[in-house]
């Protein structure tokens, strides 16, 4: 039987967890909901997390699935694995991988290859446990390490990188703003919501001042313009 291009699947899943455990997971979520909210009003760049990347047609063992890849000039929207070959043959620009206790220096080794051969731009590694930052750049169509990734600031996102002192990864806007984590992110949301309903209670009880002192002042026998 002859396989055609029709016929092969490509899989949604790799068959592994997103994260080995919680401290990955919050900083995988971290770093994706941070680029999300960086780009949420940019249309045409896709951010996704944990998701197979197929970057040849034909080839449905050739894959990776970055834990945060942002892609410039590709539309917001779901998908169940990117296909470059259907996405204007876009490779993703940014890859960020955040080490686990069970990745080994083979896996990790793979890994890089991988984005090194299919045109990944900016390549960045954080492990949380050595509490280690560290990053690659595509100069002369190979990516190369960056030297000092301290205070870097990525020529792509235009996010800055840097280490607190016990380890922790922070991310910077352009603006300077630090991204939040989910909870700072709702605790900010829910401090908003709260302002937002003081000044609506104070318009309302000047508004209802206002009304009543027109009462008066009618019955006083004065007339009022409403």
């Amino acid at each position: 039987m002859v396989t055609t291009e029709q016929s092969i699947h490509y899989p949604d899943s790799d068959g592994q967890p997103m994260a080995d455990n919680t401290k990955q997971f919050e900083v995988i979520v971290y770093i994706k909901k941070g680029c999300d909210w960086l780009f949420v009003n940019d249309s045409n760049v896709f951010v996704a997390g944990d998701l197979l990347w197929y970057p040849v047609e034909g080839n449905n063992k050739l894959r990776q699935a970055p834990d945060t890849m942002v892609v410039f000039g590709r539309p917001k929207g779901d998908r169940g694995s990117y296909q470059q070959w259907k996405e204007d043959n876009i490779c993703p620009q940014v890859v960020f991988e955040v080490i686990s206790p069970g990745n080994t220096i083979p896996e990790m080794s793979r890994k890089f290859q991988f984005y090194d051969r299919y045109g990944v731009e900016e390549y960045y590694i954080y492990d949380p446990d050595r509490q280690s930052l560290g990053g690659f750049r595509r100069q002369n169509d190979w990516l190369e390490p960056i030297e000092d990734i301290e205070g870097w600031v990525s020529p792509r996102l235009g996010i800055r990188f840097s280490l607190s002192q016990d380890g922790q990864l922070l991310l910077f806007r352009p603006d300077g703003q630090p991204f939040e984590t989910y909870e700072e992110m709702a605790q900010r949301a829910e401090r908003e919501q709260a302002r937002a309903e003081r000044e609506q209670a104070r318009a309302s009880a000047a508004e209802q001042e206002i009304e009543r002192l027109k009462a008066q002042l009618r019955a006083l026998g004065h007339p009022i313009d409403d």
